[in-house]
Formats: structure tokens, sequence, C-alpha cells
């Protein structure tokens, strides 16, 4: 290998650097050039692919439907013009002549260098079976793999995955998300097996194989069956056959070095480098999956950030030089937390140190050789894998803590780390990996921090920590505290105590990953809590409610008092009962069923402001039987205790009164039919008044019609509580069924962007007028679209609660009808 002097550029001489390869290699090398010395090189990418550089690590939640495409790219069309550099996209480099120092592409164009560096990463191991040409075998390492995967689950079907490592079950978990019947076919006895040891890997089967995949370890395959030139199947060597419309190869890569072998550059496994990157070439560098040094060749990221720095530091005359990695990996697979780092395979003068919990599917292994830790495999909580992962780097003597090694950071800090939860990552060194994601180490944040990155927001722009999954957010805003303290720049207001996510971040998430259940919620965003708060319970149970009706199951566990027991709780522990009386109207059989009811199972009766009859008094063990004699009557609940529709006020209208303009009393009761029982992020209040008189109020509703001679006057966000605000004007229709299809796309919108316990006038604070009338009227089809997503709803919310819990149907939701027998000791649980 050649001297230092014969790599180092000198400043402002502004040479050619040609990069071959738009990967996450290529593209960080130049990232980390141009943050040492922007005007050392004029850069030239090639890339395969037709696009913009992107994060292939997180291709595995672009598959599950986790993230979008735009959501992974690292590097947009942006990042290129604003460094002048020029992208040659889906245009890769068929030659390289080191003597005329230039390139040549597959299109033909030549391009000169001074210097030239291979970033050509690996190409994914295809075993040599029969059938493997076959249309339908596809393997899993770019956007366009993603893209044939997806087609094959539209169509849906059989799909089996070859090989059972990291991409191969990153591959079948988003396959199954996507509905396929996913069969993983794994050769070893054990998954994972480079990562995991035979207890870990029987626990992730074990995992798996709930979620509904078939694994089949110890299975080898023979023959990728086909007709008409597709894949119709696979055939194992013991004869079984396994039906497939798409097979996953995901058995290993290789280095990719064609390109470099081609050249006359020295190669091995891979393209040999020394510590700064350099190759048998002095004008050639490489970086990557491609690369051999020191006899090791690397598939993780971490290592390859670490290369990329060490070049970049030669590069500008500050050499550091590259000596190797340990490396650590974490699957990609939500709900699963597995983590895996070091040297586990243990053997003589190694001592094993073993924890588990098998309730709760807990496992812990280290393993430790001379007083240092050399391996470690973490299942089901992975909180000190960061800590386990910097022992290891740093080879740090454990003798001392090694009795309390097992129980984690926490405990083998003497307890400080219960005391303060920043603690445990103010002991990190500053090597230690923040950000596997983007290759972030915690002197990089903090340095971020330092330079004047006071917010999450931030650091995330300047070091792009927490910027790709969002695992690590916790340490990031744990380092901003430790930092700044108090002076730290507030963001989004978190959703409670109990995570880093706003609520707009937990809506998000909730769609863009398919979360269906709060469980999983909580686990795929790394809640700080095992069950929740009081806060968060009832804001992710309202989300999900809304996110997938009729296919989530309402969790009355996390409703408040009011809304589990469907009536109000009153000061002294007897509770209140307002039956629905549509658009503010009765009959005399109702009003005999009120009044009959008020004097068997009540105290007295009011006439509440929403032109309802208020029953109060009622024991809770009486709720029931009141609600079977409401029922008998045809009436239903009327949702006064919960976060929902309450009223539709209405006055006499063109009917009776001599100024009314329109039927409002009939158009009350028709937009009280149609909203009658939806869930809502705060309680919802409508009005129709049937001429600008306004006797039912509607300008302080949040929703407001207002009858006039032409038509009816729209509008919303108003608020006649402690802090009173009129509404704001959307719009005027022409017709009762414009009303009510606006009514349902406003309350649809509302529904699906507001923030739990927001009601609209804060809402609409919030977010402008402006945008909801862009939202409802930008696009000709969006009132249709919302207003069916909104009646799409209703069919599974008009469900009268008093009904089902008077008959006893809700005996497995509601702990049958033994929660309404009175407590001998307690009069009253006000907590959710």
């Amino acid at each position: 290998m050649n001297a230092l002097s014969e790599l180092t550029i000198r400043s402002g001489t502004a040479r050619r650097l040609v990069v071959i390869g738009n990967g996450m290699a290529g593209c960080r090398a130049v990232e980390d050039i141009l943050a040492r010395d922007p005007g050392l090189f004029t850069v030239t990418i090639f890339g395969a692919e037709p696009r913009v550089n992107y994060n292939r690590i997180m291709l595995s939640p672009v598959l599950s439907g986790e993230k979008s495409f735009d959501e992974i790219v690292i590097n947009p069309a942006a990042w290129y013009a604003d460094n002048a550099i020029t992208l040659v996209s889906g245009d890769p480099v068929a030659a390289i002549d080191r003597t005329a120092r230039t390139v040549t592409s597959a299109s033909g164009r030549v391009e000169p260098y001074d210097r030239l560096l291979i970033a050509t990463g690996s190409e994914p191991f295809i075993i040599p079976v029969p059938g493997k040409d076959l249309s339908g075998v596809v393997t899993f390492r770019d956007l366009d793999d993603v893209d044939r995967m997806l087609a094959a689950a539209d169509i849906g079907g059989h799909a089996v995955v070859i090989g059972g490592g990291l991409l191969g079950l990153e591959a079948a978990h988003g396959l199954s998300l996507r509905g396929m019947t996913v069969t993983v076919i794994h050769l070893m006895p054990t998954l994972m097996e480079r990562q995991l040891d035979e207890a870990a890997g029987y626990l992730l089967r074990t995992e798996l194989e709930r979620r509904g995949q078939t694994i089949l370890t110890g299975a080898d395959t023979a023959e990728i069956l086909g007709a008409g030139g597709r894949v119709t199947g696979v055939r194992l060597k013991d004869g079984r056959e396994l039906p497939a419309e798409i097979v996953v190869m995901a058995v290993g890569i290789r280095p990719s070095t064609a390109l470099a072998r081609a050249a006359g550059i020295e190669t091995e496994r891979g393209i040999v480098v020394d510590d700064h990157m350099v190759t048998s070439d002095p004008a050639i560098w490489a970086v990557g999956e491609c690369v051999q040094h020191r006899g090791a060749c690397y598939g993780l990221v971490a290592p390859l950030w670490d290369m990329c720095r060490s070049l970049a530091d030669a590069a500008t005359g500050t050499p550091s030089g590259f000596a190797g990695a340990a490396t650590a990996t974490r699957l990609k697979v939500s709900g699963i937390d597995l983590f895996s780092a070091g040297d586990f395979s243990g053997g003589d003068g190694c001592e094993d140190i073993v924890m588990r919990d098998a309730a709760r599917g807990l496992y812990k292994r280290v393993v430790v050789q001379d007083g240092r830790l050399v391996g470690a495999v973490l299942y089901g909580d992975t909180s000190d894998g960061n800590w386990y992962f910097d022992l290891l780097k740093r080879g740090e003597d454990v003798r001392e803590i090694r009795d309390a090694l097992i129980f984690g950071q926490a405990f083998a800090m003497g307890g400080n780390a219960f005391a303060d939860p920043d603690a445990a990552v103010a002991a990190l060194s500053d090597q230690s990996e923040i950000c596997g994601c983007n290759g972030v180490s915690k002197g990089t944040v903090m340095a971020a921090i330092a330079g004047g990155a006071c917010s999450l927001d931030a650091v995330r722009g300047t070091c792009k920590a927490s910027a790709s999954c969002g695992s690590c957010t916790g340490l990031v805003e744990s380092l901003l505290r430790l930092s700044l303290g108090d002076s730290v720049e507030a963001g989004p207001r978190t959703m409670c105590k109990c995570t880093s996510f706003t609520h707009g971040d937990v809506r998000r998430q909730i769609v863009d990953q398919g979360l269906r259940a709060i469980p999983a919620v909580m686990q795929q965003l790394g809640w700080k809590t095992p069950d929740g708060c009081a806060s968060c319970r009832p804001a992710i149970n309202y989300y999900l409610l809304c996110t997938w009706p009729g296919e989530y199951q309402d969790d009355q566990a996390s409703r408040f008092v009011n809304e589990r027991l469907h009536a109000n709780i009153q000061k002294d522990g007897t509770y209140s009962v307002v039956p629905r009386m549509w658009g503010g109207m009765t009959n005399p059989d109702e009003l005999r069923a009120i009044a009959d009811a008020t004097e068997k199972y009540g105290r007295m009766v009011k006439v509440t402001g929403g032109q309802r009859l208020d029953i109060f008094g009622v024991k809770k063990e009486d709720l029931p039987a009141i609600w079977s004699d409401l029922n008998a009557a045809g009436m239903v609940s009327g949702h006064a205790y919960g976060k929902s529709l309450r009223t539709v006020k209405t006055c006499v209208g063109s009917e009776w009164c001599r100024f009314g303009t329109q039927d409002s009393t009939g158009l009350g009761i028709q937009v009280e039919r149609l909203t009658w029982g939806s869930w809502m992020p705060h309680k919802f209040k409508i009005a129709v008044s049937g001429c600008p008189r306004n006797c039912a109020e509607a300008t302080i509703k949040d929703f407001g019609v207002v009858c006039v001679d032409s038509g009816y006057e729209l509008s919303v966000g108003g608020n006649g509580g402690i802090k009173v605000r009129a509404t704001d004007f959307l719009c005027k229709v022409a017709t009762e069924a414009e009303v009510l299809d606006v009514c349902a796309a406003f309350i649809q919108f509302y529904r699906e962007d507001a923030w739990y316990l927001e009601r609209t006038a804060p809402w609409l604070e919030r977010i402008g007028l402006d945008r909801i009338k862009t939202r409802l009227f930008g696009d000709p089809k969006a009132i249709g679209e919302l207003a069916a997503r909104f009646r799409y709803s209703q069919e599974f919310m008009q469900d009268d609660p008093w009904a089902r819990r008077a008959a006893g149907e809700d005996a497995d939701l509601h702990q049958h009808i033994a929660e309404f027998r009175p407590f001998p000791t307690l009069k009253l649980m006000e907590t959710v």
C-alpha cells in the first residue's frame, strides 16, 4: 500500500473525484469529505439505480408498509445540486481505465478522474438450483426488489423465503403483513445462527410462528418449480413441495468485486484496502460492503460509517485509520426486540451469564472472557444493548460489576439509573453508537448540540440522529437534557410522559405501520411504561378506533369511567342518564317512560341546554335496568358522557315559526340520525337554526347550520364553554343533502386530524380555517370521499351501548353484569 502522502490531496485544487456507486457508503464518504473540506473535489457520482441515494436498511419498513420511499431518502436531489455534484443515475460504470484514469459507463459515457472511489456494495447470493432464473424469483437488495414483492403481494397467495437470516426474516415479515401466506426455509437448525444462540433463536421462531409464518429449519432447497416460465413452488431435498407465487432468495451476500478485478485491482473475497481505504492503486479508494480490510468483510452499516470517516480524514490530511470494528445486529420486525453483538460462541476461557424470564418472553446472555465482555444476545428487552455494545467495543474490564452485569446498566451502576434515567446515557462513552441507521455516535450528537442544536428536530437536521426509524429518539432527548437542562427548546407536545412521540406522530405511525392494537403501538414506538397511563391509553384507543373501523375492537378498559359505564358520574357517586331525543323532539310515550324511570330509579329529572331530559340519582347497580326500560320505549343512549356527538339542537323552523325559512327541526333530526354514536377526539355539538335570528345558537357549536331563504349557511369551530368562541363561516349550500355531506366530511376530517381531547375550536385555531377549506373544497372529490369514510365508520359505531349492556351482550368486554353490583368497601373509582 502507498504512504499517506500518496492519498492526501491539498485543499484548493478541486481535483476530480468520481464515485462508482450512489448507495449509502459512497454518498456517506462524499458527505464526510464535504464536511471537512467542501472545495476539495468536484464530484461525479454514477449510480446503477435510476433514483437518488436512499437508506437500504429501511427497505424492510417500505415492504411492510411502515414507511414510504420518500421517507427513506437520505440525499434528495437538492443535496446533489446544492453541493455541485453531478449525478449520473441509472447508468452503471462498466469499465475502469487505470492508465488513462477514466471510467466508462454502460451508455458509453467517459468520465476522467484524479481520484476514484469504488463503492459497488454487495451482490445477493443466488443458490445454484434448477429454476433459479424463473420469473417470480427475486432477491431483497434494492427498491426494485421491493416493488416486485409488492406486486406479488397485491395478487396474493403463497410466498417462500429462502434464508432465515436478517434479510430473509424482514422480507417474510413484510410479505406477511401484506397478506401473503409465508414460509421461511432455512438450511441451519437455528434462525439467524450468526447472530443468535439456540435459545434466542427458539424464542424468535416461536414468535414468528405465532404470527402465522411457517418456519422450516434444517431444510435444503432442491429445486424451484415453475410452469410457463413462472415460479409455482419450491421442492425440498426431503421431497416436500411448497406452493409459491413468489420466491425470495435471501441466503446471503458477497462483495461486488467484478469491476475492480477486471481493472487489475487487488481483490480476494473483497477489494483489498488498507486502514485509509486505499486499494492497490494509490489513486483509487474503496469503501463499503465491497471491501476487504485485514481479512474481514462487513455487511452491517456501522463499520461502513467508520470506513467513510477514515477515508475522509485521510483525504483531508488528518488520518485516523480504520482498525476494524465490532458489529451489532437488530432485527427490524415490529414487535420483536432482538439485539446481538460480538462473539457468543463461548468455549474455553469464556464464561456464560444467562437470565431467562419465560413468562415475559425475556432472554439475556452475555459472554465474558478474561474479564471483558466479548458477546451479548438480548431477546424481549434490548434497552441495555447500547451499553453492552459500548463495553464490548472499548474492551472495558467488567470484573467489578460481573455479578450485576446480566441485570443491565441501571443495576450495575448501583441504582443511579433508576433514580435518574439520564444517568445511563451520561455514562456512555463518546464513541457509543446512538443512531445505528445513520451511524451517529454520542460524541457526534453532543457536538451537534454544542454547535447550537437545541431541539430534537435541530439534532435530526444537523447529524441525522433519530431521523430514520426513530428508535433512538429517547437517547437523543436524554443527551439534550444532559447538555441543556431547561434550555432545551420544546418541540410539539408529546402525548404523555410515557413516550417521546406527539399525538400527530402516533396517529401517523398507526397508519404507516398498520398498527392495530394498543400493545402493538406501545411496543413499536418504544413506550417507556409497560401499559401506558390514563392520558395515552384513551388517546391510542381512539386513534385505533378511528383508523380501523370494523377491524379494531374498542378497548373499554382504556376509556374514562363515564364512557365505560355509559352514564355521567355525579359528586355523590350516583349517575345521571340522558336518553337521546332526536333534534330535541320527543313524544308522550317517551315522556311517560322517562317519568316512570325517574320514579323507579332516580331522584330528579332536569331539562338540559341541549333540549333533552337528564335523569339524576341513578345508582350504579340500577344502570342496566334503567337502560332496559328506556330501550323498551324506543330510546337510545344520548352519549352525554362521551367524546362523541352530544346533541343536535334545533328551533321549530318553518313548520311552526313565522320567521322560519327552512325546516330546521326536520334537518336537525336527519343530521343527528347521521352522526349519533360517532366517537370523536372530544365532545361535539351541532345546532340547526331556522333563520338568522339563530334561536338554536348554531354559531357557538362545533358545527352550525343557519337556514336562510336561499339555502343553508354552515359554520364551524364554535364553543359555548369556559372560553366562548363564535364559529367561523365555512360555506353556503343550497340543499339538505349538501348539508349532510359537508357535515359528514367536516366531522371525518376532524376525527382523522385532531388530537385526542382537542375540541374543534382549538383544533381550528391550531391548523387554521384555510387548511380546513383547502382539505374540504380544494379537490372536487374530497367532500364525497370524506363523507363516505364517515358513513362507513358509522356502520360500526351506531350500535346503542345501552341496548347491548342491558341485554348482557357485552359480557366479555365489561366483565359481566357483576361490574354493576355494589362493592362493599369502595364507593367510587374515578380513574381510568
